[in-house]
């Protein structure tokens, strides 16, 4: 099954009144560098388009996979949260937490590596949860990765958070189970639910596998999945702002597949 990117006509329209809204305000914004115009044009084409979502040459893919959710599923929950961002620096969750940018990340200006909406959601995202590493876009190359590193937990965590489901599980790959988790994947996504996978891009999506596997990059399951046990494994998955295809064997798969967070409806 493939699930489409595009939410519904009927959410479109909505989410569109809601950036109309948006750019009459006259609520100033409080990011120091960041304008309200970019970010208008920036937001109609990801309503319109939920894969133009780009972390750029940010570390930010967990942030991008949950924000690229959202908006194909709640595009209107996206726009709020992005216009209370600019005006007033925090939102709400689902669950009624407050996640607010810190001053530095308000005052922070240079070179966002990636536009500036998006920038704006995902920067606050990962630095909500940093306890020691900032996030600034002017770091060095070494404290920007490391501060980008997303966890297994805290992607759980926004899928419930940011995305609303309640039932989540995390599939750990590390040694055995990669295809049955696929099977769980197929299964939730025929339902309504959400996959998001860490895998390593290198063996599973760029044809440049490491010496030594690890796990580096997070993306968002879209569907296609066909499982051929001992030939080939095929899917298709959201990342770098476009739809990819992975289609490997079955021991490069495993290799490279390293666990996924599966969001499911209740029903």
């Amino acid at each position: 099954m493939m699930v489409s990117q595009l939410p519904q006509s009927e959410q479109v329209h909505q989410a569109l009144a809601e950036i109309t809204a948006f750019e009459q305000s006259k609520v100033p914004g409080v990011w120091r560098g960041l304008d309200k115009n970019q970010l208008i044009v920036q937001l109609r084409s990801r309503i319109n388009n939920p894969l133009t979502l780009n972390q750029g040459s940010q570390p930010f893919c967990g942030p991008a996979v949950i924000i690229f959710e959202l908006i194909r599923r709640d595009p209107l929950s996206y726009v709020k949260i992005c216009r209370n961002l600019f005006q007033i620096g925090g939102f709400h969750t689902q669950n009624g937490t407050w996640i607010s940018a810190s001053e530095n990340l308000l005052n922070g200006e240079g070179n966002y590596r990636m536009p500036q909406v998006d920038w704006m959601i995902l920067s606050i995202l990962r630095e909500s949860e940093n306890l020691m590493v900032p996030i600034h876009p002017n770091t060095s190359d070494i404290v920007r990765n490391v501060g980008g590193m997303t966890k297994s937990w805290e992607i759980a965590k926004w899928v419930k958070e940011i995305l609303g489901y309640q039932k989540i599980q995390y599939k750990n790959t590390y040694l055995f189970g990669d295809l049955e988790a696929m099977q769980d994947v197929s299964e939730a996504l025929n339902l309504g639910g959400v996959a998001l996978a860490l895998i390593n891009d290198g063996g599973l999506l760029r044809n440049q596998p490491p010496r030594i596997p690890y796990p580096s990059h997070w993306v968002s399951i879209l569907g296609n999945i066909v499982v051929q046990s001992k030939s080939s494994v095929l899917f298709e998955v959201y990342t770098w702002a476009k739809k990819m295809q992975v289609q490997v064997d079955e021991v490069t798969f495993k290799t490279h597949f390293w666990g996924v967070v599966i969001g499911k409806t209740t029903r």
